[in-house]
């Protein structure tokens, strides 16, 4: 039987004390979350606030959105926004923001988010699934240079050139891209030496 995927927060109390302090005074504060993900900093932000605090969360991930919702409680509010919208927040609003960087275990370990080359699933990739073009779907589309700057710039890799044109070269034989395991063999077919 397969358990559910549970994620465990790093640094949990040590994040939240450097955000809180140890004021008493800021346990009334506003803060944000800005990378909700499952709730772990939200849920003890909220266990530590006074009844006149509040704590305003942010992510785009829909799943991220939906345990949000099984947070009842007035001092709490989620916006299905990136946190690079904490800037429409208004000015001087927030006592402190914390930020939990990076992709989840369980966007990796879920095949059908497209995160993870250990398990195929869609070429998918996005943080929202509800907005934008798919991994698959822009691969279908982009040219060689503008793969490359990608793959460069975000994946870090000095044979992003190679790989791009492998990408374009495989879409012109065979079709696009469509599973994270039709990429990964890709890759690794080009990237022999990992």
């Amino acid at each position: 039987m397969n358990q559910p995927l549970q994620h465990i927060t790093v640094l949990l109390n040590e994040a939240v004390d450097a955000l809180l302090g140890d004021s008493p005074s800021a346990t009334s504060g506003c803060y944000v979350d800005g990378t909700f993900g499952r709730g772990g900093h939200s849920r003890l932000i909220l266990s530590r606030l006074s009844p006149q605090g509040r704590l305003i969360a942010f992510d785009k991930d829909p799943l991220a959105i939906a345990e949000a919702g099984r947070i009842e409680d007035a001092r709490f509010s989620i916006r299905h926004e990136g946190f690079r919208n904490i800037g429409e927040l208004p000015e001087a609003s927030a006592d402190g923001i914390l930020m939990d960087l990076g992709v989840s275990s369980p966007q990796i370990d879920q095949a059908d988010r497209g995160f993870s080359f250990r398990f195929e699933g869609p070429l998918d990739m996005r943080m929202d699934t509800t907005r934008g073009q798919s991994v698959a779907e822009w691969l279908a589309e982009a040219e060689v240079q503008q793969i490359t700057d990608v793959i460069r710039d975000y994946g870090e890799e000095r044979l992003a050139y190679p790989v791009a044109k492998a990408i374009v070269a495989h879409r012109e034989a065979h079709g696009p891209l469509q599973t994270t395991t039709d990429l990964a063999d890709l890759v690794a077919k080009v990237v022999k030496t990992r």
